[in-house]
């Protein structure tokens, strides 16, 4: 017989266990919103939870550089900007633990070597995959491809919406927030600047 515990009734994927307390912390909620979690609507509510916030928080488990680690330096000479923009990103704040739904646009200018264009796209949901602020995003986002690029320049622009504004508080929906962090070439020179955002379209 073999000894590998297959998938059970209450677990028919095989995913790993929700601990018993974070459960309970799901349902002590669900009591003090004013519903009910032993009703059958809700009795699965606690584990479906809590395995969603463990998806919605993996950059907690990764470091988004090594991303970074794997450079190309055969560019043909190539020494102009390279953009990745449009891209989508879901993250929640840490305030409210709400909802932040956006895109980012993402630049550098290299030195010597350039990175597969689809690693900035994961820098960035590696750190978007946490509790956060958007400022400490876009941050997070140009100072890790600054430090383990090297390039001459790093631009980050990011235009979000917040579930903890339009969805409660203030209830203003259809406000977007934009920040942005330049380093370097783009943060020194004015041309460069404005021609990273130009080609990002702003």
């Amino acid at each position: 017989m073999s000894s590998l515990v297959g998938p059970d009734e209450d677990n028919p994927l095989g995913k790993p266990p929700v601990p018993e307390e974070v459960q309970e912390a799901i349902r002590t909620l669900l009591r003090w919103t004013g519903d009910d979690p032993s009703r059958e609507g809700l009795l699965d509510t606690p584990k479906r939870v809590a395995r969603a916030w463990k998806e919605y928080c993996q950059g907690y488990g990764e470091d988004p550089a090594i991303h970074l680690s794997r450079v190309f330096e055969e560019v043909g000479g190539y020494d102009e900007v390279v953009l990745l923009k449009d891209i989508p990103f879901q993250s929640h704040c840490e305030h409210h633990m709400a909802p932040i739904i956006g895109k980012a646009a993402i630049a550098y200018l290299p030195r010597d070597h350039v990175v597969g264009i689809s690693k900035l796209a994961r820098v960035l949901h590696g750190f978007a995959r946490r509790l956060q602020i958007q400022e400490r995003l876009t941050a997070e986002v140009a100072e890790c491809i600054w430090n383990h690029l090297k390039p001459h320049g790093v631009a980050v622009v990011i235009e979000a919406s917040h579930a903890c504004m339009t969805a409660r508080g203030v209830r203003t929906p259809g406000v977007g927030m934009v920040t942005s962090r330049m380093m370097g070439t783009f943060r020194d020179d004015e041309r460069s600047r404005k021609e990273v955002l130009s080609l990002m379209g702003y």
